[in-house]
């Protein structure tokens, strides 16, 4: 279930995505890699360092390990509170260390960057900030506050203090980038996830509604023999009754209804290659009227146009009739509410067809669309809305979870369309989005799905009502 960003964010704080497996096994790669580089230094090397102390905050970590793995199952996954907690640990561990074998000067200092990353990738926002300002500081303190670092009995290593520096400017500038990449890829991850769980979302409820289809044919086909006994029974009685019997009113009405049930189970036993022949297809202002019905006269004046392009001649300027298709209606629908919400006054969508070309143009005279979220309007969880709140807002304002659009955009091309956004040209102000159909794609005919753009498969589409239902927000522009 994809949950409103206020629960979500609340579910985030209480709990991260790091799983304490993975915070022990990265804990024992440094424990194992710590142990190996101070014992060479000691043993190999034969540089003098306190290798006692060493060893024991070496040792602190393994114990910590073995205590993990024991309060806790292994597929724990860590709270906030612990992780911050634990990462904590880790840089003033590392911090320990490196005090104790050269401070900024010893070259594993940037090693303070990981347990900030794996918090970017992991935790809140916050408790990054939160570890970052203590991994600085850490290394800012390593500047100043150092043993001496490990190295010949007759030579001394002591960098001047510009070169310190720039290895504190190393260590920061890489923290802090480091940081943000890990950010930005995790927080990408999860809307990716938490879109395509939205739209399955759509497609079960298709699939459920399909399903009922199925039930219903089985109901009319058990129901079938009843009703024709029934009819029977009723047209022989009516025969024996006569004409002047009491009766005979009421026999023909019981025959009238036996006939309307057999006609209401033949609709439901009819197959998707056989839909209603008045509602099958439907002409290019009729699915602007169907799709557009529900928002007028809510806040902004809806102006339908259709017409031939100039140049159109012959048979062309008919008006094309395609085949009525629920995902059509519904991504059409999100843009029209779209529109009208973001909208001052007006909102205008005008057809025009051609002999190749079907288009549909939706046009607002709101605010428009910012340059610098057009090229990335129309992926999962882009909006220039904010946030919406539990309940309804005070102001009135708009607010989405940035799904309206990536839906709308996904189903319409589906179809065949290509759907393109951009801004009225100045002076005006507002947003156009444009949908294209070639002509012979829109007036086609389904053979149990729509078709579809090249390299994707036919995948049944979810009308308005599974959208509304399974709790999807279509409001983004």
């Amino acid at each position: 279930m994809v949950m409103p960003p206020t629960e979500r964010h609340r579910a985030e704080a209480s709990e991260s995505r790091l799983r304490l497996q993975t915070a022990v096994r990265l804990r024992w790669f440094g424990v194992i890699g710590q142990l190996v580089t101070v014992c060479f230094v000691y043993l190999v090397l034969g540089f003098a360092l306190p290798f006692g102390i060493c060893l024991a905050f070496i040792a602190l970590s393994a114990w910590l390990n073995v205590f993990l793995r024991i309060l806790y199952p292994v597929r724990t996954r860590l709270n906030t509170a612990l992780a911050t907690c634990l990462l904590t640990y880790d840089i003033l561990q590392l911090s320990a260390l490196l005090y104790l074998t050269g401070g900024i000067a010893n070259p594993f200092t940037f090693l303070l960057v990981a347990p900030v990353t794996v918090s970017a990738a992991t935790l809140p926002p916050r408790n990054t900030i939160a570890l970052g300002l203590l991994g600085a500081l850490a290394t800012i303190l390593l500047l100043f506050y150092r043993l001496p670092l490990p190295w010949h009995r007759t030579a001394e290593f002591d960098p001047p203090m510009l070169y310190n520096v720039g290895l504190l400017a190393s260590v920061l500038s890489g923290m802090m980038f480091l940081a943000l990449y890990a950010w930005r890829l995790a927080k990408e991850s999860r809307q990716m996830a938490d879109a395509l769980a939205a739209t399955e979302m759509v497609l079960a409820r298709e699939q459920q509604l399909h399903a009922l289809d199925g039930l219903a044919a089985a109901a009319a086909h058990e129901l079938g023999t009843p009703l024709s006994t029934i009819a029977v029974v009723a047209k022989e009685l009516n025969k024996s009754a006569g004409a002047d019997s009491q009766f005979a009113e009421d026999l023909a009405l019981l025959q009238t209804q036996a006939v309307r049930c057999r006609e209401i189970l033949r609709k439901l036993t009819r197959g998707p290659t056989e839909p209603d022949p008045l509602h099958a297809r439907m002409s290019i202002t009729q699915l602007i009227e169907e799709a557009a019905g529900p928002y007028r006269d809510i806040s902004a004046e809806l102006v339908v146009t259709a017409s031939p392009e100039r140049d159109t001649e012959g048979e062309a300027l008919n008006e094309p009739v395609g085949e009525r298709r629920p995902g059509v209606l519904h991504g059409l629908g999100n843009l029209v509410e779209n529109a009208v919400d973001f909208a001052r006054e007006r909102v205008e969508i005008a057809a025009r067809w051609s002999a190749r070309h079907v288009i549909i143009e939706i046009t607002d005279d709101g605010h428009g669309v910012p340059p610098d979220v057009m090229d990335a309007l129309g992926d999962p969880y882009i909006t220039t809305r904010p946030a919406r709140p539990r309940g309804p807002t005070k102001d009135g304002e708009p607010t989405g979870l940035g799904l309206g659009f990536f839906i709308a955009k996904t189903l319409l091309e589906r179809s065949g369309a290509t759907v393109a956004l951009e801004n009225r040209p100045r002076p005006a102000h507002g947003a156009i989005v444009k949908i294209n159909w070639p002509r012979p794609v829109f007036e086609s005919k389904q053979q149990g799905s729509a078709p579809t753009r090249q390299g994707s498969a036919p995948t049944r589409v979810a009308g308005r009502g599974s959208a509304e239902e399974a709790g999807i927000d279509r409001g983004v522009h």
